[in-house]
């Protein structure tokens, strides 16, 4: 008797998993690696000589993959955003804003830096967030298969009318204005963002992210320690994180933001509308340039 199981995403961790599991001399499994539409998936295919055998390895996968989502070692596949980047102004200040920066460290056209000194800022163009995947993160998923996937988009729609209404009904506009650093200090920053400023003040919106955060925690499509987190609506300009290894020395986790701060500490981003809430794929991305929309919800209007 044979099961299938099919996972996308987090398929070398997957596969780590299944290794484990064919030390077992009551069933095998058999791993295939393959890719539909830019997106990679693994199947599983567990072999036994009776039914209660092929079950006993579905329930022992089942758990192992429910424990290793939880583990950081497993990436998010997919978020809620508020997209931002549907502002071509804004998508123009930023590209701005990260030539200046390249440009007054002395970087030349592919963003390295290109003097010794400027090279301990640890500052290069792989640390600026791509203007047009520029967004306000509402909540962080991880669906490892298509059926949890579709459950998100159906969670989303099914609050649709319920965020307008924490809206009022009204649209909210949001002022980006200065740059902050997330944790540590500026001389060994690690993430830098520009805070969010709600017209009329941030309540509507936080009552609108909260709804869908405890939609899909009802769900069970959200981590516990996700859901609990309190959120902090910003926008990331720069993040250590995302650095390229260029050699094969070690990756600085922290740049130099002293400099930045002091030139645009106080830069006026502007006020932008939110027009939507969307399910963002991340590592996929749709011709317009932003994170692949597997489904969004309308946000109010102006009348």
């Amino acid at each position: 008797m044979a099961l299938v199981f099919y996972f996308e995403n987090y398929i070398h961790a997957l596969r780590q998993i299944l290794r484990i599991m064919n030390q077992s001399n009551l069933f095998a499994v058999k791993t295939y690696v393959g890719c539909s539409t830019s997106i990679w998936f693994l199947v599983a295919v567990i072999e036994g000589a009776s039914a209660e055998s092929v079950r006993e390895a579905s329930n022992k996968i089942q758990v192992i993959i429910e424990e290793a989502v939880k583990s950081p070692n497993l990436d998010y596949s997919h978020f809620i955003s508020l997209p931002l980047a549907i502002h071509p102004d804004l998508v123009d200040k930023l590209t701005d804003f990260q030539n200046s920066v390249l440009e007054n460290l002395g970087c030349g056209q592919s963003g390295n830096v290109g003097a010794p000194l400027k090279s301990d800022l640890g500052i290069d163009r792989s640390i600026f967030i791509k203007p047009k995947l520029f967004h306000l993160t509402v909540l962080m998923l991880k669906l490892w298969n298509n059926e949890r996937v579709v459950k998100a988009t159906e969670v989303l729609q099914r609050v649709s009318s319920k965020v307008v209404n924490a809206l009022e009904n009204r649209p909210v506009y949001v002022r980006l204005k200065g740059l902050e650093c997330m944790r540590g200090s500026m001389a060994k920053a690690r993430v830098l963002y520009t805070p969010v400023e709600v017209i009329g003040g941030e309540d509507r919106l936080l009552h609108a992210c909260q709804i869908i955060t405890e939609a899909y925690a009802k769900a069970g499509l959200v981590l516990e320690k996700d859901a609990r987190q309190k959120l902090k609506l910003h926008g990331t300009v720069m993040n250590a994180k995302h650095r390229k290894r260029t050699d094969r020395r070690k990756i600085s986790d922290s740049f130099d933001a002293r400099s930045i701060v002091k030139q645009y500490g106080s830069k006026d981003w502007g006020k932008y509308l939110i027009r939507e809430a969307h399910l963002s794929q991340r590592f996929v991305y749709d011709e317009n340039g932003y994170y692949h929309c597997c489904t969004s919800i309308p946000f109010p209007k102006n009348s």
